[in-house]
Protein backbone atom coordinates (compact mmCIF):
# COMPACT_ATOMS: atom_id res chain seq x y z
CA UNK A 1 0.00 0.00 0.00
CA UNK A 2 2.97 2.61 -0.21
CA UNK A 3 1.59 3.24 -3.42
CA UNK A 4 -1.10 5.55 -1.79
CA UNK A 5 0.87 7.12 0.52
CA UNK A 6 1.75 9.59 -1.60
CA UNK A 7 0.29 12.79 -3.34
CA UNK A 8 -1.05 13.24 -7.13
CA UNK A 9 -1.41 16.95 -8.67
CA UNK A 10 -3.14 17.44 -11.86
CA UNK A 11 -3.42 20.66 -13.34
CA UNK A 12 -6.83 21.68 -15.03
CA UNK A 13 -7.68 25.16 -17.01
CA UNK A 14 -10.06 27.58 -17.35
CA UNK A 15 -12.52 27.55 -20.42
CA UNK A 16 -13.71 30.40 -23.19
CA UNK A 17 -16.88 29.62 -25.00
CA UNK A 18 -16.08 31.22 -28.00
CA UNK A 19 -19.60 30.39 -28.92
CA UNK A 20 -22.25 29.83 -27.07
CA UNK A 21 -25.66 28.96 -28.81
CA UNK A 22 -28.67 28.28 -26.83
CA UNK A 23 -32.11 26.60 -27.41
CA UNK A 24 -35.23 26.21 -25.67
CA UNK A 25 -35.31 24.88 -22.21
CA UNK A 26 -35.91 21.52 -22.13
CA UNK A 27 -38.48 19.81 -19.70
CA UNK A 28 -35.79 18.61 -17.62
CA UNK A 29 -35.03 22.08 -17.17
CA UNK A 30 -31.84 22.05 -19.09
CA UNK A 31 -31.23 24.08 -22.43
CA UNK A 32 -29.93 22.37 -25.49
CA UNK A 33 -26.69 23.43 -26.35
CA UNK A 34 -24.01 24.11 -28.81
CA UNK A 35 -20.94 25.02 -26.80
CA UNK A 36 -17.70 26.03 -28.92
CA UNK A 37 -15.67 25.80 -25.53
CA UNK A 38 -11.72 26.47 -25.85
CA UNK A 39 -9.08 25.49 -23.20
CA UNK A 40 -6.65 28.50 -22.03
CA UNK A 41 -3.75 28.94 -20.02
CA UNK A 42 -5.46 29.78 -16.83
CA UNK A 43 -5.23 26.85 -14.60
CA UNK A 44 -5.92 25.36 -10.68
CA UNK A 45 -3.84 23.08 -9.50
CA UNK A 46 -5.78 20.35 -7.24
CA UNK A 47 -3.31 17.91 -5.49
CA UNK A 48 -4.65 14.83 -3.65
CA UNK A 49 -3.73 12.96 -0.85
CA UNK A 50 -4.50 9.81 1.69
CA UNK A 51 -6.74 11.27 4.27
CA UNK A 52 -9.07 9.82 7.25
CA UNK A 53 -11.93 10.97 5.60
CA UNK A 54 -12.76 13.06 2.87
CA UNK A 55 -11.69 16.57 3.02
CA UNK A 56 -11.09 19.73 0.85
CA UNK A 57 -9.06 22.82 1.35
CA UNK A 58 -8.40 25.65 -0.89
CA UNK A 59 -5.61 28.51 -1.56
CA UNK A 60 -5.47 31.44 -3.75
CA UNK A 61 -7.57 34.55 -5.38
CA UNK A 62 -11.22 33.98 -3.39
CA UNK A 63 -10.43 30.85 -2.33
CA UNK A 64 -12.96 32.10 0.68
CA UNK A 65 -15.87 31.77 -1.96
CA UNK A 66 -14.83 28.41 -2.48
CA UNK A 67 -17.39 26.02 -0.81
CA UNK A 68 -15.86 23.13 1.27
CA UNK A 69 -18.14 20.80 1.60
CA UNK A 70 -19.46 18.20 -0.20
CA UNK A 71 -21.38 20.51 -2.91
CA UNK A 72 -18.00 21.22 -4.20
CA UNK A 73 -17.28 19.45 -7.61
CA UNK A 74 -14.14 18.13 -6.68
CA UNK A 75 -15.13 16.30 -3.31
CA UNK A 76 -18.14 14.82 -5.43
CA UNK A 77 -16.07 13.54 -8.32
CA UNK A 78 -13.74 11.85 -5.54
CA UNK A 79 -17.21 10.24 -3.94
CA UNK A 80 -18.23 9.43 -7.09
CA UNK A 81 -15.12 7.55 -8.51
CA UNK A 82 -14.74 5.75 -5.21
CA UNK A 83 -18.48 4.51 -5.03
CA UNK A 84 -18.01 3.07 -8.45
CA UNK A 85 -15.11 1.00 -7.32
CA UNK A 86 -16.34 0.53 -3.55
CA UNK A 87 -13.76 1.66 -1.53
CA UNK A 88 -14.01 4.79 0.77
CA UNK A 89 -13.09 8.80 -0.60
CA UNK A 90 -10.76 8.83 2.28
CA UNK A 91 -8.61 11.86 0.54
CA UNK A 92 -7.43 15.49 1.30
CA UNK A 93 -8.39 17.71 -1.62
CA UNK A 94 -6.32 21.00 -1.92
CA UNK A 95 -7.24 23.31 -4.33
CA UNK A 96 -4.71 25.96 -5.30
CA UNK A 97 -7.01 28.45 -7.42
CA UNK A 98 -6.37 30.77 -10.20
CA UNK A 99 -8.96 30.67 -12.20
CA UNK A 100 -11.62 33.19 -11.44
CA UNK A 101 -14.32 31.91 -9.05
CA UNK A 102 -17.70 31.95 -10.15
CA UNK A 103 -16.53 33.94 -13.15
CA UNK A 104 -18.34 32.00 -16.28
CA UNK A 105 -14.55 30.19 -16.62
CA UNK A 106 -15.58 26.77 -15.31
CA UNK A 107 -13.54 26.96 -12.71
CA UNK A 108 -15.65 24.75 -10.43
CA UNK A 109 -15.91 22.10 -13.08
CA UNK A 110 -12.00 22.57 -13.29
CA UNK A 111 -11.90 21.56 -9.97
CA UNK A 112 -14.04 18.30 -10.58
CA UNK A 113 -12.26 16.96 -13.39
CA UNK A 114 -8.86 17.74 -12.02
CA UNK A 115 -10.04 15.75 -8.83
CA UNK A 116 -11.54 12.88 -10.63
CA UNK A 117 -8.37 12.12 -12.70
CA UNK A 118 -5.79 12.68 -9.43
CA UNK A 119 -7.93 10.37 -7.45
CA UNK A 120 -7.73 7.99 -10.13
CA UNK A 121 -3.71 8.11 -10.33
CA UNK A 122 -3.76 7.98 -6.36
CA UNK A 123 -5.87 4.59 -6.09
CA UNK A 124 -4.53 3.55 -8.94
CA UNK A 125 -7.73 3.06 -11.05
CA UNK A 126 -5.89 3.20 -14.66
CA UNK A 127 -9.82 3.87 -15.28
CA UNK A 128 -10.21 4.52 -19.58
CA UNK A 129 -10.96 7.99 -20.49
CA UNK A 130 -14.77 6.88 -21.38
CA UNK A 131 -15.13 5.62 -17.98
CA UNK A 132 -13.97 9.35 -16.36
CA UNK A 133 -15.77 11.52 -19.32
CA UNK A 134 -18.85 9.66 -17.90
CA UNK A 135 -18.14 10.20 -14.39
CA UNK A 136 -17.59 14.10 -15.28
CA UNK A 137 -20.48 14.19 -17.55
CA UNK A 138 -22.72 13.43 -14.36
CA UNK A 139 -21.05 16.16 -12.31
CA UNK A 140 -21.66 18.71 -15.05
CA UNK A 141 -22.19 20.08 -18.55
CA UNK A 142 -18.71 21.37 -18.36
CA UNK A 143 -16.47 19.08 -16.85
CA UNK A 144 -16.07 16.56 -19.92
CA UNK A 145 -14.25 19.57 -21.31
CA UNK A 146 -12.37 20.61 -18.51
CA UNK A 147 -10.81 16.99 -18.86
CA UNK A 148 -10.51 16.80 -22.31
CA UNK A 149 -9.31 20.26 -22.97
CA UNK A 150 -7.57 22.00 -25.95
CA UNK A 151 -11.12 23.09 -28.19
CA UNK A 152 -14.31 20.60 -28.31
CA UNK A 153 -17.61 21.28 -29.70
CA UNK A 154 -20.40 20.35 -26.80
CA UNK A 155 -23.92 19.36 -27.58
CA UNK A 156 -27.08 17.78 -25.44
CA UNK A 157 -26.23 20.12 -22.27
CA UNK A 158 -23.32 20.64 -23.58
CA UNK A 159 -21.25 16.99 -22.56
CA UNK A 160 -21.36 16.08 -25.47
CA UNK A 161 -18.01 16.36 -27.03
CA UNK A 162 -16.30 16.67 -30.63
CA UNK A 163 -12.78 17.47 -30.41
CA UNK A 164 -12.21 20.51 -32.93
CA UNK A 165 -8.51 21.28 -34.73
CA UNK A 166 -6.94 24.59 -33.84
CA UNK A 167 -4.37 26.13 -36.32
CA UNK A 168 -3.03 28.88 -33.83
CA UNK A 169 -2.55 30.71 -30.90
CA UNK A 170 -4.93 32.97 -29.77
CA UNK A 171 -4.37 35.87 -26.70
CA UNK A 172 -7.40 36.91 -24.88
CA UNK A 173 -7.48 39.58 -21.76
CA UNK A 174 -10.36 38.43 -19.31
CA UNK A 175 -11.79 40.91 -17.19
CA UNK A 176 -13.01 39.55 -13.42
CA UNK A 177 -15.80 41.28 -12.15
CA UNK A 178 -16.37 41.76 -8.47
CA UNK A 179 -18.76 38.85 -7.76
CA UNK A 180 -20.28 36.29 -9.56
CA UNK A 181 -23.32 35.23 -11.41
CA UNK A 182 -25.27 32.61 -10.75
CA UNK A 183 -25.54 30.16 -13.82
CA UNK A 184 -28.86 29.48 -13.20
CA UNK A 185 -30.15 32.38 -12.38
CA UNK A 186 -28.44 33.71 -15.83
CA UNK A 187 -30.28 30.76 -17.79
CA UNK A 188 -34.00 31.80 -16.09
CA UNK A 189 -33.11 35.11 -17.12
CA UNK A 190 -32.70 33.94 -20.67
CA UNK A 191 -35.57 31.94 -20.69
CA UNK A 192 -37.75 35.19 -19.12
CA UNK A 193 -35.74 37.30 -21.93
CA UNK A 194 -37.02 34.55 -24.84
CA UNK A 195 -40.45 33.56 -23.65
CA UNK A 196 -42.76 35.11 -26.67
CA UNK A 197 -40.00 33.90 -29.19
CA UNK A 198 -39.25 30.94 -30.55
CA UNK A 199 -35.85 30.28 -29.78
CA UNK A 200 -34.21 28.38 -32.75
CA UNK A 201 -32.11 25.15 -32.62
CA UNK A 202 -28.68 25.34 -31.54
CA UNK A 203 -26.11 24.84 -34.35
CA UNK A 204 -22.37 25.28 -34.40
CA UNK A 205 -21.54 28.36 -36.72
CA UNK A 206 -19.02 26.93 -39.23
CA UNK A 207 -17.28 30.32 -39.92
CA UNK A 208 -16.48 29.85 -36.15
CA UNK A 209 -15.35 26.04 -36.39
CA UNK A 210 -12.89 27.31 -39.79
CA UNK A 211 -11.46 30.25 -37.86
CA UNK A 212 -10.20 27.81 -35.61
CA UNK A 213 -9.02 25.31 -37.61
CA UNK A 214 -6.93 28.27 -39.78
CA UNK A 215 -5.72 29.85 -36.46
CA UNK A 216 -7.40 33.07 -38.57
CA UNK A 217 -7.88 35.53 -35.04
CA UNK A 218 -9.58 38.18 -37.46
CA UNK A 219 -12.59 35.45 -38.54
CA UNK A 220 -12.54 34.30 -34.98
CA UNK A 221 -13.24 37.50 -33.77
CA UNK A 222 -15.98 38.25 -36.27
CA UNK A 223 -17.78 34.92 -35.79
CA UNK A 224 -17.84 35.18 -31.62
CA UNK A 225 -21.33 34.93 -30.08
CA UNK A 226 -22.92 34.03 -26.42
CA UNK A 227 -26.59 33.79 -26.96
CA UNK A 228 -26.14 34.27 -22.39
CA UNK A 229 -24.51 37.70 -23.06
CA UNK A 230 -28.32 39.92 -23.05
CA UNK A 231 -29.30 38.00 -19.58
CA UNK A 232 -25.82 38.25 -17.91
CA UNK A 233 -26.18 42.18 -19.04
CA UNK A 234 -29.75 42.74 -17.89
CA UNK A 235 -28.73 41.05 -14.29
CA UNK A 236 -25.61 43.00 -14.32
CA UNK A 237 -25.67 46.17 -17.06
CA UNK A 238 -22.01 47.40 -15.68
CA UNK A 239 -20.43 44.29 -17.23
CA UNK A 240 -21.23 46.78 -21.10
CA UNK A 241 -18.89 49.30 -19.60
CA UNK A 242 -16.57 46.84 -19.45
CA UNK A 243 -17.02 45.19 -22.78
CA UNK A 244 -16.52 48.92 -24.29
CA UNK A 245 -13.39 49.60 -22.50
CA UNK A 246 -11.84 46.68 -23.80
CA UNK A 247 -12.80 47.67 -27.79
CA UNK A 248 -12.00 51.19 -26.87
CA UNK A 249 -8.22 49.81 -26.29
CA UNK A 250 -8.24 48.04 -29.34
CA UNK A 251 -9.62 44.51 -28.40
CA UNK A 252 -10.64 42.87 -31.63
CA UNK A 253 -14.09 41.02 -30.33
CA UNK A 254 -15.62 41.38 -26.96
CA UNK A 255 -18.13 39.42 -24.93
CA UNK A 256 -19.04 38.11 -21.43
CA UNK A 257 -17.45 34.68 -20.71
CA UNK A 258 -20.14 31.89 -20.74
CA UNK A 259 -22.74 32.97 -17.96
CA UNK A 260 -20.34 35.93 -17.20
CA UNK A 261 -19.68 37.77 -14.96
CA UNK A 262 -15.90 37.72 -16.38
CA UNK A 263 -15.59 39.35 -19.89
CA UNK A 264 -13.17 37.93 -22.61
CA UNK A 265 -11.24 39.85 -25.58
CA UNK A 266 -9.78 38.77 -28.19
CA UNK A 267 -6.38 40.67 -29.12
CA UNK A 268 -4.13 40.32 -32.76
CA UNK A 269 -1.43 39.59 -30.53
CA UNK A 270 0.59 39.48 -27.38
CA UNK A 271 1.64 43.40 -27.23
CA UNK A 272 -2.17 44.14 -28.03
CA UNK A 273 -3.11 41.89 -25.25
CA UNK A 274 -1.22 44.01 -22.29
CA UNK A 275 -2.26 47.28 -24.08
CA UNK A 276 -6.44 46.60 -23.49
CA UNK A 277 -5.48 44.77 -20.22
CA UNK A 278 -3.47 48.09 -18.19
CA UNK A 279 -6.78 49.94 -19.77
CA UNK A 280 -8.78 47.84 -18.77
CA UNK A 281 -7.40 47.55 -15.24
CA UNK A 282 -7.04 51.69 -15.25
CA UNK A 283 -10.54 51.68 -15.71
CA UNK A 284 -11.86 50.86 -12.74
CA UNK A 285 -15.06 48.51 -14.34
CA UNK A 286 -13.42 45.28 -13.80
CA UNK A 287 -11.42 44.22 -10.55
CA UNK A 288 -8.63 42.44 -12.33
CA UNK A 289 -7.52 41.43 -15.61
CA UNK A 290 -5.86 38.58 -16.97
CA UNK A 291 -3.69 37.93 -20.27
CA UNK A 292 -3.65 34.70 -21.34
CA UNK A 293 -3.83 32.32 -24.82
CA UNK A 294 -5.45 29.41 -26.15
CA UNK A 295 -5.44 26.47 -26.70
CA UNK A 296 -4.30 24.64 -23.06
CA UNK A 297 -4.22 21.26 -22.80
CA UNK A 298 -7.06 19.56 -20.59
CA UNK A 299 -6.53 17.78 -17.40
CA UNK A 300 -2.73 16.74 -16.84
CA UNK A 301 -1.05 14.79 -14.00
CA UNK A 302 2.05 17.36 -13.01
Amino acid sequence: MEEQMRSVTVRVPAKVNVQLAVGGARPDGFHDLANVFLAVSLFDEVTVSPSDGLRVTCSGPDADQVPLDRTNLAARAAELLAARHGIAPDVHIHIAKDIPVAGGMAGGSADGAGALLACDALWGLNSSRAALLEICAELGSDVPFSLAGGAALGVGRGEQLTELPVGGTFHWVFAVADGGLSTPAVYREFDRLNEDVRVPEPAASQALLQALRTGDTTALAAALANDLQPAALSLRPSLAATLETGMEAGALAALVSGSGPTTAFLTKDEDAAQTVARALTASGTCRTARVTTSPAPGATVV
